[in-house]
């Protein structure tokens, strides 16, 4: 097994938490792991990229090189297009359909959409919306998690798995969210 993840958007949307859960589910999978993680701003509207590296052997490098990402995963729709160029030929994009527009001159939201639909391999799915209908507001990046799970041939149980012993401490009720978020997410898609 070897995937290759980049995880992107903007401060305050949750990448570090679905990479947290990624990594919790392979390494209680026994399998390697590396991460190496870029913060913008620290506060909320930064970039925020993670290159997430799991495989069942030993992993040279934690950066993953242009053209090999097998997944992006991102909060963001300019985002994922940013990082477009790392993504692998049978690559794929999980992205927010919605924008984050916390800059002046950020691109014509049409013109983003037609650059993903361009990508081979794309879900892009409205996750704000979605966390809002179904209550849990503060999920919306497990809910792209859950779509993003095929991709990343992770089981969906290990995920859940790894989002009750992450979540664990901030009690039933945030775990609980967490796990819907992930399934609405994978039967979204």
């Amino acid at each position: 097994m070897k995937v290759d993840i980049i995880l992107c958007g903007v401060g305050g949307q949750g990448i570090l938490s679905i990479a947290t859960i990624i990594g919790e589910a392979a390494m209680n999978e026994n399998l390697y792991i590396k991460q190496a993680e870029v913060h913008g701003m620290s506060q909320r509207g930064g970039d925020v990229q993670s290159n997430l590296r799991i495989s069942s052997s030993p992993i040279a490098s934690d950066l993953i090189p242009r053209g090999k990402a097998d997944v992006i995963i991102s909060m963001e729709p300019m985002e994922a297009l940013r990082y477009a160029p790392c993504l692998a030929p049978d690559g794929w994009v999980i992205t927010s359909s919605v924008p984050f527009v916390n800059i002046p001159n950020y691109p014509d939201v049409d013109s983003l959409h037609q650059a993903l639909a361009e990508l081979p391999h794309v879900v892009s799915l409205d996750i704000e919306q979605l966390a809002k209908d179904a209550a849990i507001p503060r999920s919306a990046n497990m809910i792209l998690l859950g779509a993003a799970q095929r991709a990343l041939g992770i089981d969906f149980d290990k995920l859940c798995d790894a989002v009750r012993r992450v979540f664990a401490r901030k009690g039933d009720a945030v775990v609980e969210a967490n796990l819907r978020a992930l399934a609405i997410g994978r039967d979204a898609r």
